[in-house]
């Protein structure tokens, strides 16, 4: 926004936005406004005005119908949604989780309205690197291959129920991010066992 919103304009500024989901930092970026401690008194008005929805602190929504991956990728950034959420999504593992996986800089699970989140710490250079990460309106999300290898990265024997989904092209493409031998050697495993079963 290039100019500063005027009296009874910022509700709007926010609901026209196209995000569902907006942290305290997002609101002073889109109202031009430097005082943290203004843009939070603002936003707790709204909210006992029952204009706005707070989810957890720092973190609110327009109405209950916001999307929950945006939500999930708004409490710690850098993240993005991987893992089984992923997995289970492309049809690589078959159980359900009612979970939504991220990877984050930490690990930790936590309960907001509604939704359980299992944020995943990665390495640094992991999480930064956005080889087979697609952004999506207001998130962002693993590509199967990347969720693929995000999963063996943190787990040393993991069973993936259906790994004929994969391009292999683009996991071999994308595991130089993760700079780790043993899970080399374990991609060639698993590549390994796919090939046998189509003989």
């Amino acid at each position: 926004m290039d100019k500063k919103p005027v009296k009874g304009e910022y509700l709007e500024v926010l609901l026209r936005s196209p995000r569902t989901v907006f942290s305290t930092k997002d609101a002073a970026l889109m109202w031009s406004e430097e005082k943290e401690q203004t843009v939070t008194a603002r936003l707790n008005k709204y909210v006992k005005a029952g204009k706005l929805i707070r989810i957890r602190r720092g973190i609110y929504a327009k109405d209950n119908n916001y999307d929950r991956f945006e939500m999930a990728t708004k409490i710690y950034t850098p993240s993005y949604i991987s893992f089984e959420t992923v997995l289970t999504r492309a049809g690589i593992n078959f159980q359900y989780y009612d979970s939504i996986f991220v990877a984050s800089y930490v690990t930790r699970a936590i309960e907001v309205p509604g939704q359980k989140i299992s944020f995943i710490r990665m390495k640094d250079y992991v999480l930064s690197n956005t080889a087979g990460i697609e952004h999506a309106e207001g998130y962002s999300i693993a590509g199967k291959e990347r969720a693929f290898l995000d999963r063996i990265y943190i787990s040393k024997d993991y069973h993936f129920d259906h790994l004929d989904v994969l391009d292999w092209d683009k996991v071999f493409g994308i595991l130089p991010v993760y700079n780790n031998k043993r899970m080399e050697k374990k991609v060639r495993e698993y590549f390994g066992h796919y090939k046998s079963t189509k003989i």
